[in-house]
């Protein structure tokens, strides 16, 4: 009996042996790795707003100049974040992060690029979970599709352009897959729409991002 007790113990404390090790390899992991991933973040984040908006069009680092929203109006009650080009610190245009919560297969994050006003400079899905081969053609490296909405401007909310060509709009659909087109188009528009509408407050916000740092 005492022997089987033994053989509990001694089984018990490899096992946690084990398991502090596992977690103490996890976290040095963590650790280390920590301030590669955040580089990396940071430049797919650069990448991406370089898509959205030709660098020509402003002199300040996107990246160091920004706020966040809670605004149901872009799609969910999670916070967005909107970057602020300017030039010569004059406003420029907004690039803002909105979900279209109707994907096919659930939300979709874009981020928009819009001027003062109303025309949008450029638009990238940063994150969906859409139908290979039929809706993911929203992402750039499927398709040009999502290229369609640079120069189109948003006129009003009834502008009745803004929708798939089969609703009477001027934007392609996809064979098979009218869902998620018709999804982000909503979204870019309502992006649009915002900053149209919130431009004054959303340039005189506090800028939440100059804490970021090279």
């Amino acid at each position: 009996m005492i022997t089987v007790q033994k053989a509990m113990i001694k089984n018990g404390l490899v096992l946690a042996a084990f398991a502090i090790v596992t977690t103490g390899l996890v976290t040095a992991t963590q650790i280390l790795t920590k301030d590669q991933i955040a580089l990396q973040e940071k430049q797919q984040l650069l990448k991406v707003l370089e898509q959205v908006l030709p660098k020509n069009k402003y002199d300040n680092a996107l990246y160091l100049d920004c706020t966040h929203v809670n605004a149901g109006f872009l799609g969910s009650k999670k916070p967005h974040t909107i970057y602020r080009a300017r030039k010569n610190n004059k406003p420029i245009a907004l690039l803002i992060e909105s979900t279209a919560p109707d994907g096919y297969s659930g939300n979709i994050e874009i981020l928009s690029a819009v001027y003062l006003d109303g025309t949008v400079a450029g638009v990238r899905v940063i994150k969906h979970s859409e139908t290979p081969g039929l809706g993911d053609k929203v992402d750039i490296e499927k398709s040009q599709w999502i290229t369609k909405f640079e120069n189109v401007q948003v006129k009003s909310e009834k502008d009745m352009r803004w929708a798939v060509k089969k609703d009477g709009g001027i934007f392609d659909q996809f064979t098979g897959a009218t869902i998620t087109p018709r999804a982000v188009i909503s979204a870019v528009k309502r992006a649009s729409l915002y900053a149209q509408n919130e431009k004054d407050m959303l340039f005189n916000a506090v800028n939440e991002c100059e804490q970021v740092r090279n």
